[in-house]
């Protein structure tokens, strides 16, 4: 079996792995059909995801097949399709014991704390797994990064009685967006690159976009998904009285927060990390339904033996990249480092 390990900075090997092995209690074992690649993806692959080591296997947007199921398994059947939540949690920390589960003190994120489905096979818990075979793998794969979405808006408790800024009009600004909407929140886009600023105008009728907030401008909830410091730390003067704030991006630096403006204006800031078990399957019938439409999404594509070569153009501003995802052939990959 193969895998495509990341050895370093810009460096794909690929390697061999052992075959799966056969699923313990409570366990399956999945064929990786489609990866969703994210921003985790490119800034691992850049060197600077800080909680990414090398070698590290990436890949945990995850569209799969179950091959096999353990003992015990009652929910999944050998064939079924299925989204991987790819949060891998103690279940006995304080916060596991709450019901925050993303947030477990000893988490491991597939992909990014521990090896990844850029893959054929892999085992995997079996409560992880997600199953809908009403849609494609595509679709599937890209449940985790709608997930991220959900959650955000779930911690900002937002409401149709909301007028809410989104920062950032990236895949997670986008995931954001479509929770905002469903909950029928007046929506502005705060948005630098006008080819995403063009992609949201088309594909969501009835959001403002904007290249810069306009002056004096206030807003009751300001999402960032940016990920950038300086921006982070710009949310609170969009910020209106009583505001909230959510942090839905990482960055490895400090954050400034202008304390008097915190202070005065009496805002609540949130950090929004992962997502939780029951966003998957409200994710899997909102897709089902066609309230939420991932087909716009995926600019490019790639089978995986392309990936190497294409994840460095995919970081180049003119490949206009929405959303890259990764097909996985059915049979034994024949791949190598020549």
């Amino acid at each position: 079996m193969t895998s495509l390990t990341l050895t370093a900075a810009k460096t794909f090997v690929w390697t061999p792995l052992p075959e799966a092995a056969a699923p313990g209690p409570n366990e399956a074992l999945v064929a990786i059909r489609a990866i969703g690649i994210c921003g985790t993806d490119f800034s691992g692959y850049l060197g600077k995801m800080p909680f990414i080591e090398f070698p590290r296997i990436l890949g945990h947007e995850l569209g799969v097949e179950v091959l096999e199921v353990g003992e015990g398994v009652t929910h999944l059947q050998v064939g079924d399709r299925c989204s991987v939540e790819p949060y891998l949690n103690c279940g006995t920390c304080h916060a596991c014991k709450r019901g925050s589960t993303n947030c477990c003190e000893t988490l491991q994120v597939l992909g990014v704390h521990c090896d990844g489905g850029m893959r054929e096979r892999m085992v995997l818990p079996a409560h992880k797994l997600h199953a809908c075979n009403a849609l494609g793998f595509e679709q599937l794969a890209l449940v985790e990064t709608l997930a991220i979405g959900c959650h955000a808006v779930n911690r900002a408790r937002v409401t149709a009685a909301d007028d809410v800024l989104i920062i950032g009009a990236g895949p997670i600004g986008l995931t954001v967006l479509e929770f905002a909407r469903a909950a029928q929140a007046a929506i502005t886009i705060l948005e630098l690159n006008p080819a995403r600023r063009a992609f949201v105008e088309q594909n969501y009728p009835g959001v403002t976009v904007v290249a810069a907030v306009p002056e004096g401008a206030a807003f009751q909830i300001v999402f960032d998904a940016t990920g950038h410091a300086g921006s982070m730390a710009g949310t609170l003067k969009y910020a209106r009285f009583t505001g909230r704030i959510v942090f839905v991006g990482i960055t490895k630096e400090p954050v400034l927060i202008d304390d008097p403006l915190f202070h005065r204006r009496e805002l609540t800031l949130f950090a929004s990390r992962n997502a939780v078990a029951s966003d998957f399957p409200r994710i899997l019938g909102m897709i089902q339904s066609g309230q939420i439409d991932t087909r716009p999404w995926i600019s490019h594509r790639c089978e995986f033996k392309e990936l190497p070569e294409r994840m460095e153009a995919w970081l180049l501003p003119e490949s206009r990249v929405i959303k890259a995802v990764v097909g996985v052939e059915n049979d034994e990959c024949s791949m190598s480092n020549e």
